[in-house]
């Protein structure tokens, strides 16, 4: 699988292009706006894009998903269904950051644990990961050994819990039960921030230490 980071807004939020590099067909994941640069790095990498996906609810990844699926003609796929309330909350979450108008937004399909998602001869698997949100899902490519953590890992860091139905206790079980068996050789791309391998995070991670004993 191929990739291209367009970090997007203000947030600087990395919304992926990945694309099959035997059919050149695409996928948009988490595009937070910005949408005639990233309609411009579509038309650049030479792809055709099929789908925009969505790891969670929250407007800095999905504030240019309608216009884009409009543009282009193709279906919304993602999150999990319990990030429901965010996506129609988008007007409210506008208003809170000061932000242009954007409208709720109803997938074309919910994605659940388990599910695969295909991008040419490229099969993602599904991995429902809550605690940011409790609806965020992660796409991973086992070919590829590539992982889209959306805001449930970084590099150094994990996703804030201090949102609406966050948990962070949730989220530390989320990343050691279902992202770091996956390998200490997978490369991560965060919602924010540069790429890391869960090996590395799995040892310098401070939200992933387990605490000291206290004697």
């Amino acid at each position: 699988m191929n990739y291209r980071i367009i970090p997007v807004t203000a947030f600087a939020q990395n919304c992926s292009l990945i694309w099959c590099e035997q059919t050149k067909l695409a996928a948009l994941v988490d595009p937070g706006g910005d949408a005639e640069r990233i309609k411009q790095e579509v038309a650049a990498a030479g792809v055709t894009l099929m789908q925009i996906l969505l790891t969670h609810g929250h407007l800095d990844h999905v504030g240019a998903a309608a216009e884009l699926a409009q543009h282009y003609g193709v279906p919304v796929i993602g999150p999990e269904k319990e990030d429901e309330f965010w996506l129609q909350g988008l007007p409210a979450q506008s208003k809170m950051f000061g932000l242009e108008d954007c409208q709720p937004l109803t997938p074309d399909r919910w994605l659940n644990e388990d599910d695969t998602v295909s991008v040419g001869n490229v099969s993602l698997n599904v991995l429902h990961c809550p605690g940011h949100t409790p609806g965020h899902i992660v796409f991973f490519d086992a070919v590829s050994q590539l992982l889209i953590s959306g805001d449930v890992i970084f590099k150094g860091g994990v996703g804030r819990s201090d949102f609406p139905r966050g948990d962070h206790g949730q989220l530390i079980d989320s990343i050691k039960r279902k992202l770091l068996p996956l390998g200490d050789a997978v490369s991560f791309i965060p919602g924010h921030g540069p790429m890391s391998t869960l090996g590395h995070e799995r040892v310098h991670n401070p939200f992933l230490q387990d605490e000291m004993p206290v004697w």
